[in-house]
C-alpha cells in the first residue's frame, strides 16, 4: 500500500491516506491506454454520413443515345458516376465505428492512467467539496484555490448535486461519479480530483 497526501479546497494538507498500488501503482501500458481510447472515442462517432450510389439516385435505365456512330462517347445510363447527377463512387455509407475491448484490459488501461497521474503529481485527494449554492461562480475559485493551471477532473459523490450544476458552464472542468470515469477522460483533463469519500470505490471498481 502507498499513501498519498489528503488536502482541502484550499490545498492545505490535512493528512493522508493509504491507495492500493494494484491500482495506482502499476507500470504504464501505453498500447492497451491507446486502445482504450480509440475504443472510446470510435463509439462517440455518429456514423450516419450516407452518400447515394448510381443505383440510388433519381434517373432513367434507359441509354442516352446509341452506341455508334453519334460522334459522342459510349453512355450507357444518365446516372452514371461521371455524368452530374450521378452517384458517388464508393461514398461513405452509414456504418458502427464500436470496437471491442475485454473488461480486463479495460481495467488495465484505466490502472495505467490512474498510476501514471499519480506518478505525475496530477492526482489530488479532496477532504471535502462543499459548495454553499450550486454557482459557476463559487466552483471556479474553489478550482482556482486548488491550484489548478488546466482542466480538472472531479470524482465525486451522487450527493453532490450543487458540485454536478456548478461544473456545467465550465469548459475545463468536469464532475463525474467513480462508476462514469473513463480512461479518455482521466488523459484528457490535465488534474485528477478525488473526493476522499469516493476513493475507496474508485480502487473496488478498478481493482
Amino acid at each position: 500500500m502507498a499513501s498519498i497526501e489528503v488536502v482541502d479546497q484550499n490545498r492545505a494538507s490535512v493528512g493522508t491516506v493509504e491507495v492500493s498500488e494494484s491500482v495506482f501503482g502499476t507500470q504504464p501500458h501505453g498500447s492497451l491506454v491507446h486502445s482504450a481510447v480509440v475504443m472510446q472515442l470510435a463509439s462517440l462517432r455518429q456514423g450516419t454520413a450516407s452518400t447515394k450510389g448510381r443505383s440510388d439516385v433519381s434517373g432513367t435505365g434507359k441509354k442516352p443515345w446509341r452506341q455508334k456512330h453519334t460522334g459522342r462517347a459510349r453512355a450507357g445510363s444518365n446516372r452514371s458516376p461521371v455524368w452530374r447527377h450521378g452517384g458517388v463512387v464508393f461514398g461513405p455509407q452509414p456504418r458502427k465505428y464500436r470496437s471491442a475491448m475485454s473488461k480486463k484490459m479495460y481495467r488495465k488501461a484505466m490502472q495505467s492512467a490512474l498510476s501514471s497521474k499519480m506518478e505525475a503529481g496530477e492526482l489530488l485527494v479532496l477532504s471535502e467539496l462543499s459548495l454553499p449554492e450550486p454557482k459557476t461562480k463559487l466552483m471556479a475559485q474553489t478550482v482556482k484555490q486548488l491550484g489548478a493551471t488546466g482542466p480538472v477532473l472531479f470524482v465525486v459523490g451522487k450527493g453532490n448535486d450543487a458540485v454536478f450544476r456548478a461544473t456545467r458552464n465550465l469548459a475545463q472542468v468536469k464532475a463525474v461519479l467513480p462508476e462514469e470515469l473513463t480512461v479518455y477522460d482521466v488523459l484528457r483533463y490535465q488534474m485528477l480530483v478525488v473526493l476522499k469519500d469516493e476513493l475507496p470505490n474508485v480502487q473496488e471498481l478498478w481493482a
